[in-house]
């Protein structure tokens, strides 16, 4: 009898999960990707181009030699596996945004950057700060991103594509394929 009473258990929670992941919020994803690609623009921008890093194995060749390269630190498979990890602490940053003229509803970034300019405070009349729930969120979104989809973010952001956060969160993620607003800057 509990074995019966377990199997039906199991199956009501795996349908309930399954559907439960069908329905995502595009809205939440969709701004998570944006800030995902902001983030990482950020990150990356600000690491010292002449930086490098030594990639390639450590097998000799049959010359005795050991064939190794040297790659922008910025853009190395390395930085950018550190850079996800942690990504998706910085969504404490953001908040959603109404449009006031069109309405339009999406997470942005509210709190300036370290070192930027004096008085680069948005406008706050028209952010909504939903408290922790809201924040946690959008930093849940982001982590399922960011482990959905690692693999083709580092190779993305490892290409130098000029419009990543188009490509990453419309051709790959497919979270903002049906909004109108995916040129929209974070």
């Amino acid at each position: 009898m509990a074995s019966w009473i377990i199997h039906v258990t199991m199956m009501v929670l795996s349908v309930f999960i399954s559907s439960s992941q069908g329905k995502r919020d595009q809205q939440l994803y969709c701004s998570a990707c944006k800030a995902i690609a902001d983030e990482l623009n950020y990150s990356i921008s600000q690491i010292d181009p002449k930086k490098t890093i030594n990639v390639g194995g450590f097998r000799l060749n049959p010359d005795g030699t050991m064939k190794d390269k040297k790659v922008p630190l910025a853009r190395s498979e390395t930085h950018l596996s550190e850079l996800l990890e942690e990504v998706c602490n910085s969504m404490n940053d953001y908040a959603l945004h109404v449009d006031p003229d069109t309405q339009h509803k999406q997470y942005r970034r509210f709190a300036p950057r370290s070192g930027g300019a004096p008085g680069d405070f948005p406008d706050f009349n028209h952010f909504q700060f939903g408290g922790p729930d809201a924040s946690n969120a959008l930093k849940f979104a982001c982590e399922t991103l960011v482990d959905d989809l690692e693999d083709e973010i580092i190779l993305l952001f490892r290409r130098d594509t000029e419009h990543v956060s188009e490509e990453l969160c419309s051709r790959v993620s497919d979270y903002c394929k049906d909004s109108s607003h995916t040129n929209e800057e974070l």
